[in-house]
C-alpha cells in the first residue's frame, strides 16, 4: 500500500489496467449486446442510454465490441509477451554464460536478424503462407519479443557474473546452469517484469496495427484495430465510430506504461528515493 501512495504513476496505471482487464474478463460471460447480430435499423446511432457508445455501420453496439476487443487485444499481447519471455530469457542467460563464445555469437546475431524485420513485416510473411488470423498475429509479435528479452537478460546477467556471491557459488561447486537459475534469474526478474509491462503495451499497439491492415483477428472476432479501419470512411458522419476504439487503445497503452513506470520505481529503491 505504501508503494501505491508514494508512486505517482503506479496507482493510475493499475486502475486503468484493471478497468480494461475487467472489461475483457466480463466479456467472457456477458456483453450488453450480441455483436454477431446485425441491426441495420439502428446503424450509426450516436451515444445514448440504450447504446452508451453508439452503434456502428451494421447496427452493432460499440460498447460490446470494445469489451470483446479488449479480450482480443489482451489475449494476443499476453501470449506474445509470454512467448518472448519463455524463449528469450533462456537464450539471454545462455549467451551471458558463454560471453564471447560461439553460442553467444549465434544468439546475438540471431537477435540482430530478427530485429531487422519489424513485427508487421514478419506478420506479412507469416500470413502470406498461413493466412491472416489472431494466432498468426501472436506468432509475429511473439517472435519480435524474443530478442528484446534475450538482450535485456544477457546485459543484466553479464553484470552479475562478476559479483562475489556468484564467485562463492562457483567455489561451492554449483554449475553454470544452476547458478543462472538460482542466482542470476531471481536478480534480473525485476527488470523482466518492468520490460514485460512495456512489451505488453507495445503488443496491444502491434495487434491493433496488424488488425487495422487486415493481418490480425478476423471477423466475427472483435478487434480495436479493425474497428478503426472500418470507421475511417465514415468518420465525418459518425465520429464516435473511431473515437471510442481509439480511446480504448490510448488509455490501455497509457495505463500499462504508467504501471511499468510505477513498477520500476517500486522495484528500484534508488529511483523511488530520488522521486520521493
Amino acid at each position: 500500500m505504501s508503494l501505491l501512495l508514494h508512486s505517482r504513476t503506479l496507482l493510475p496505471g493499475l486502475v486503468l489496467t484493471l478497468v480494461f482487464t475487467g472489461a475483457a474478463l466480463i466479456s467472457l460471460v456477458w456483453v450488453p449486446y450480441d455483436i454477431t447480430v446485425l441491426d441495420i435499423a439502428s446503424r450509426m446511432k450516436p451515444p445514448s442510454w440504450v447504446h452508451p457508445f453508439g452503434t456502428d455501420q451494421f447496427g452493432r453496439d460499440i460498447l460490446s465490441m470494445i469489451m470483446e476487443g479488449a479480450r482480443t487485444s489482451i489475449a494476443v499481447a499476453l501470449v506474445a509477451v509470454g512467448i518472448g519471455m519463455v524463449i528469450g530469457v533462456p537464450f539471454g542467460l545462455a549467451a551471458a554464460v558463454r560471453k564471447g563464445g560461439l553460442m553467444d555469437e549465434v544468439i546475438m546475431r540471431g537477435n540482430d536478424l530478427v530485429f531487422a524485420f519489424p513485427s508487421l513485416l514478419i506478420a506479412v510473411m507469416i500470413t502470406a503462407v498461413f493466412g491472416a488470423s489472431a494466432l498468426n498475429a501472436i506468432i509475429a509479435i511473439g517472435i519480435f519479443n524474443i530478442p528484446v528479452f534475450a538482450r535485456l537478460t544477457r546485459g543484466a546477467a553479464l553484470s552479475l557474473w562478476s559479483r562475489d556471491y556468484i564467485l562463492a557459488a562457483r567455489v561451492a561447486g554449483k554449475g553454470q546452469a544452476r547458478i543462472s537459475l538460482e542466482h542470476i534469474l531471481p536478480n534480473v526478474a525485476n527488470l523482466l517484469i518492468v520490460q514485460g509491462t512495456i512489451q505488453f503495451s507495445l503488443g496491444i499497439l502491434a495487434e491493433a496495427g496488424l488488425s487495422y491492415v487486415g493481418l490480425g483477428a478476423q471477423p466475427p472476432i472483435a478487434s480495436w484495430g479493425r474497428m478503426l479501419a472500418d470507421s475511417q470512411t465514415m468518420i465525418s458522419l459518425a465520429p464516435h465510430l473511431a473515437l471510442f476504439p481509439g480511446l480504448a487503445i490510448l488509455l490501455t497503452v497509457l495505463g500499462l506504461n504508467l504501471l511499468g513506470d510505477g513498477l520500476r520505481d517500486a522495484l528500484d529503491p534508488k529511483l523511488r528515493r530520488a522521486r520521493v
